[in-house]
């Protein structure tokens, strides 16, 4: 339960008959911080309290066996939860007027069981619903807005025959005692009770008094200790700016994937060390064989020898790093900066690769875009590309088939008259192939399906990948200080070309 304290107001008796005393004033202001009895820190939103709710006891300084009335009326305004409460006609509460009048009593506290709530990042309980349990009369409040502004007293008793002056207040006690029903004990909330009164300030205990409450021990220890707590002053982040470290965790996250999906599939050869341009030789006439009717008969024929130019390219990339910067970063920044270099630089050598070799690709084949979601238009499209290749490459078959992301996904969502995937994760053995979210490589109608980023939209090419040649001599990184400028200039670099050999062995989609 959470209790804050508000002074109070003092209400003008109505008329005659309505002659109980009353106060009212401000029970919770709103979106005010105050730290209870606890030291837990609250603060209510405005609407936490249901105004509509049953009446809650109104006692004195949280002590549900000193009830004195209770709260008839709740408000909610802008300033905070206004209240109205009655007292009852006992001896305890006539005390309690007098204390009211005296200004002993000028606050009141509430005690809510909070029922909805969250924290925020300095630890302060913000409450937006809350069930009010009672209302106390208390001296020192937690809020300083939390008053009692009005306070109307009942009419003096008179001195007659009917309200003798001279029976003591003990006998009228026991008199009110034995007039009272039963009562059914006080039902206790299931929810931790929070009690938003103010702190009691502790003095901290002399080396003396510390001394000897240890060697005591027993309960003299025990208050010790818990005089030591209270009066401990709270420590926060705030206030130790100094020893708060701030922790690196690593290593660096980089999403950037390096992957080289085309010159994986494809397979690099080893790059001549001299020359910028070096020849790929390829035989494009070929001998002639034939059957012999007679003798000095035999058919010729001839050979030729294409001599293919490939031109190196050459990738690289750098950045000047300061020496400060070298020495003084943890995580080294070198080894972040080499990471990246390399990631980088597979991926453009990559997109070299994938844009040649869809360029290369000359033989196409109409796709009726309409059809993508049919398997048995691409079971037919994929044959006659496969019979394609076969003839006009003396007798190559397709390996692969190369896409784009998007008829990548398209390829996935193929399936059956009866909606079951066509290339399952884990399927039976008369799957067409296997393709997986979570996989850049698979099976598909048997051939290797391979899907890279770096396509250009609508690429979907079926082919036979020794018929598309990739030439790599990687350098890697290198350093060089620049003494001027207390600095260091990191190069990562590398040597990249690619060759369509054979053109028949591919043939390209046309969207149509």
């Amino acid at each position: 339960m959470i209790k804050f304290n508000a002074e109070v107001e003092l209400l003008a008796a109505a008329d005659e008959e309505n002659d109980a005393p009353k106060i009212a004033g401000v029970a919770v202001p709103w979106d005010v911080t105050a730290t209870v009895s606890g030291g837990q820190k609250v603060k209510f939103l405005r609407g936490a309290f249901n105004v509509n709710q049953k009446a809650a006891k109104l006692v004195e300084n949280h002590d549900l066996t000193q009830l004195r009335g209770v709260v008839n009326k709740l408000e909610d305004t802008d300033t905070g939860l206004r209240f109205e409460a009655t007292l009852a006609d006992t001896a305890a509460s006539r005390d309690a007027v007098a204390l009211l009048k005296a200004g002993a009593y000028d606050s009141v506290s509430v005690g809510a069981n909070p029922t909805k709530f969250k924290f925020d990042k300095q630890g302060t309980m913000i409450v937006s619903a809350a069930d009010l349990i009672e209302l106390s009369l208390v001296a020192v409040p937690a809020f300083a807005e939390a008053q009692i502004d009005t306070i109307a007293a009942s009419a003096e008793p008179e001195d007659d025959e009917n309200n003798p002056q001279d029976i003591s207040e003990e006998e009228t006690v026991s008199e009110e005692i034995k007039a009272e029903a039963p009562q059914a004990p006080a039902t206790i909330p299931t929810s931790p009770i929070v009690y938003a009164t103010a702190r009691k300030e502790v003095p901290l205990p002399t080396a003396v008094e510390y001394l000897s409450a240890a060697i005591a021990g027993g309960s003299a220890w025990h208050q010790m200790r818990e005089a030591i707590k209270a009066a401990a002053p709270d420590v926060v982040t705030t206030d130790t700016p100094g020893i708060l470290p701030t922790p690196i965790v690593g290593p660096v996250y980089n999403n950037f994937v390096g992957r080289r999906p085309v010159v994986d599939a494809v397979g690099v050869r080893a790059m001549p060390g001299g020359g910028k341009v070096f020849i790929r030789p390829e035989v494009t006439t070929h001998t002639s064989v034939g059957a012999s009717l007679s003798e000095m008969t035999n058919q010729s024929g001839t050979l030729v020898v294409f001599n293919n130019q490939v031109t190196k390219q050459i990738f690289g990339g750098y950045v000047n790093v300061s020496e400060a910067d070298l020495d003084w970063t943890d995580p080294a920044v070198l080894s972040i900066i080499l990471d990246d270099m390399g990631r980088i630089y597979a991926n453009a050598t990559d997109n070299y690769a994938a844009d040649n070799l869809k360029s290369g690709a000359t033989t196409t084949q109409n796709f009726t875009g309409a059809s993508s979601t049919d398997p048995a238009y691409w079971a037919s499209w994929i044959a006659t590309a496969a019979e394609t290749i076969l003839s006009a490459s003396n007798g190559n078959l397709p390996t692969h088939i190369f896409v784009n992301p998007e008829w990548w996904k398209a390829l996935m969502q193929l399936s059956d008259t009866a909606d079951r995937p066509l290339f399952p994760q884990i399927g039976p053995m008369n799957a067409f192939g296997s393709l997986s979210p979570g996989q850049v490589n698979g099976v598909a109608f048997g051939l290797q399906v391979v899907v890279d980023r770096n396509f250009a939209a609508d690429t979907l090419i079926v082919g036979d990948a020794s018929g598309y040649e990739i030439y790599e001599q990687q350098k890697g990184a290198i350093s060089l200080d620049a003494p001027s400028t207390l600095s260091r200039t990191i190069a990562f670099r590398g040597y990249f070309a690619s060759l369509m050999i054979d053109a028949s062995k591919f043939v390209k989609m046309v969207v149509v």
